[in-house]
């Protein structure tokens, strides 16, 4: 073989079964698959039999030969019956399948690359594309691992979206491997091929230009119209993993899922055991491409010249082989239906999975597991700080504490989010959408809750015919009129602060980024400046603290919640692959949090303040308990010494008469 050697295998270059390097309801998806294959495994290994190989005589000619052992009923293929039993029925799929070697058997292998579908002879292909050629190969050992790195030519009719075909050929130990020479024996070899390219749909990719170089010119001719459909393109990765399947025992042919069928091949002659019903099976060769991504596949075409490859040649636990298999096998079906414009179950445009593959592929294991238990406590975080937030606001009577203006800003911020999202993301899930709108819906509502939403008559000077006018819902307090105040002082630092940042941005954007659109280029400097400045947000809440010197009836449960789950942010952002920016960014509300905590140190005392957030509070105030309950008790009294004074009247009338 031409620039091929053989290497040690190398721990931690590739997972076994892996390709990789460097969405479907995922969650339904993922917890379905491990109930099954928990059920599943859990069964496997309290009643498994394996087939290692026994040695028995052979009645016919006395000599002895190893079969394998446990077919359940299934007489080796070796010692099969010439006819079927009388009476029996041919069937041409069979019901069970048995190995037709022992799992624990050696093997020879041969892998040749061709842009044909039909096979040469061996001793007639290049050396370059003889890629693998082992001998000795021990199935169920698992410590047996092959691993070779190459390159080759591209053959012309591959650069010109044609298949590159491999072409596998397996046999017992000195046996002839190549079904075009003769002496070629079924019973001891088999051949099929596989294809090592794969025909996936191209990512949309949005034309961009720079807004101010690249302005339309009017005696331009007019561009072509893009095709409405899909572009299938032909795509090729580095990595091949062949995986042996050893343990797969004996199987129900017939009603497998076809996720797995397809890797099964039948023993070549069509042979049955006596009743018919019953046949053979080589051992399956999985070609994984389970860890394959798309971001490291190449797009053939005729500029590739030359392609590097690296086989990894082991065997796989038979559980495996069902989960990726499976897995991947639907993730490619979810993402053709994407494609061509089916809908998913979420939305999403089938890649889901692909994510969740580059988490496990570029994370440690111990801080992956740590990601999974504390995002199940994210979610709980989440959905108890909402119904402490509502129920907080259902409850709400008084306007203390609240900054009216923050709830305003995060209904302007979700909104712009939103329409980014719209924008920039084809196939963004419906469900990410949805929640995005649930989010605007509850912060109007919040609004409702602590002022009144009025459309008036557009005042002296106004260009639009009517106004939006928030107004309060009752006469303020002194307490909610220096919320109000404080509010106002707060936000004109802001503005401030924040108006030159939101302009230098936008003018940096204008110069040096390219935009699809006016409107998208409006869009993406809105949203980026939510990103970079939205905590500010949060500042004037702080500053009314400060201002009213009380923390005293912020909704600490609500706020607790709220804050542990920005730490689940931070250790999100150190598993998932990010900008170092946004790393930063991430650690902006933590600065929050703990201020918060000071205040709620040096406040401690003074209870007549609502809500850092305008969102918290047990709401009805000690204050006006205590004098319900006084004018009560006065009015109990008031009652009593009315009676009494009119029983002594009564008493003095009688005395006079």
């Amino acid at each position: 073989m031409a620039e091929a050697q053989v290497l040690p295998a190398r721990q931690g270059d590739q997972q076994q079964g892996g390709g990789g390097g460097s969405g479907f309801s995922f969650n339904k998806l993922l917890l379905g698959g491990a109930i099954y294959f928990g059920i599943n495994a859990a069964l496997n290994l309290a009643l498994k039999k394996d087939q290692r190989g026994v040695t028995v005589t052979n009645p016919e000619t006395g000599e002895a030969v190893t079969v394998p052992g446990n077919v359940e009923g299934i007489p080796p293929f070796q010692l099969r019956p010439k006819e079927l039993n009388e009476g029996a029925t041919y069937r041409n799929i069979p019901k069970n399948i048995a190995p037709i070697w022992p799992q624990d058997s050696h093997v020879d292998i041969i892998v040749t690359l061709s842009q044909s579908f039909n096979s040469a002879p061996i001793s007639q292909v290049p050396d370059e594309y003889l890629v693998l050629q082992e001998k000795g190969f021990h199935l169920s050992n698992k410590s047996d691992k092959r691993t070779i790195e190459t390159k080759f030519t591209v053959p012309p009719a591959v650069q010109h979206n044609g298949t590159l075909w491999g072409h596998f050929y397996i046999g017992l130990p000195g046996s002839n491997l190549d079904p075009k020479q003769p002496g070629y024996d079924t019973s001891k070899a088999y051949y099929f091929t596989w294809p090592l390219t794969q025909y996936l749909p191209k990512k949309k990719v949005a034309k961009t230009r720079n807004l101010l170089e690249d302005m339309p010119k009017h005696d331009e001719e007019p561009e072509e119209e893009e095709p409405t459909g899909p572009i299938i393109a032909n795509y090729y990765h580095p990595n091949a993993s062949l995986s042996f399947i050893p343990d797969l025992g004996v199987k129900d042919f017939a009603t497998m899922a076809p996720q797995m069928r397809q890797y099964l091949r039948l023993e070549a002659t069509g042979a049955r055991d006596g009743s018919g019903q019953h046949a053979w099976y080589y051992p399956v060769l999985f070609v994984n491409t389970f860890w394959q991504l798309t971001n490291q596949m190449t797009l053939l075409n005729d500029t590739v010249k030359e392609l590097p490859l690296r086989i990894d040649l082991g065997n796989l636990a038979s559980w495996q082989f069902q989960l990726m298999s499976t897995l991947e096998t639907n993730s490619k079906e979810s993402a053709r239906q994407a494609a061509f414009g089916g809908s998913l179950p979420g939305g999403g445009d089938g890649t889901e999975i692909e994510m969740i593959k580059e988490v496990f592929l570029d994370s440690n294991p111990i801080l992956l597991g740590v990601t999974i238990v504390v995002s199940i406590l994210h979610m709980i975080l989440e959905t108890l700080a909402f119904g402490s937030d509502i129920a907080h606001y259902r409850k709400k009577k008084d306007n203390v504490g609240i900054s009216v203006r923050s709830i305003l800003a995060n209904v302007f911020m979700q909104t712009v989010i939103f329409l980014y999202l719209l924008d920039n993301s084809q196939n963004t899930s419906w469900m990410i959408l949805g929640s995005q709108v649930v989010g605007i819906v509850i912060e109007f509502w919040k609004i409702t809750t602590v002022v009144n939403v009025r459309i008036r008559p557009g005042g002296p000077g106004s260009f639009l015919p009517y106004t939006i006018a928030f107004e309060d819902k009752q006469k303020l307090t002194e307490t909610e009129e220096k919320t109000k105040e404080y509010d106002e002082i707060a936000f004109k630092y802001m503005y401030i602060a924040g108006i030159p940042l939101l302009i230098a941005y936008g003018i940096y954007s204008l110069y040096y980024d390219s935009h699809k659109s006016w409107y998208s280029y409006i869009i993406t400097t809105l949203v980026g400046s939510v990103y970079a400045y939205g905590f500010l947000m949060m500042v004037p809440s702080l500053y009314i603290n400060y201002r009213l010197k009380s923390v005293a009836h912020m909704p600490a449960k609500a706020m607790m919640y709220k804050f542990l789950n920005t730490f689940i942010d931070d250790l999100f952002a150190f598993t998932i692959k990010m900008p170092f920016l946004h790393r930063l960014a991430t650690l902006r509300d933590d600065v929050i949090f703990f201020v918060y905590i000071y205040q709620r140190w040096a406040y401690r005392i003074d209870y007549s303040r609502v809500n850092e957030f305008g969102q918290g509070g047990e709401d009805e105030a000690v204050d006006d308990k205590e004098a319900k309950d006084k004018a009560k008790d006065k009015l109990i009294e008031d009652v009593k010494a009315e009676a009494k004074s009119s029983s002594a009247d009564t008493g003095k009338a009688k005395k006079r008469k």
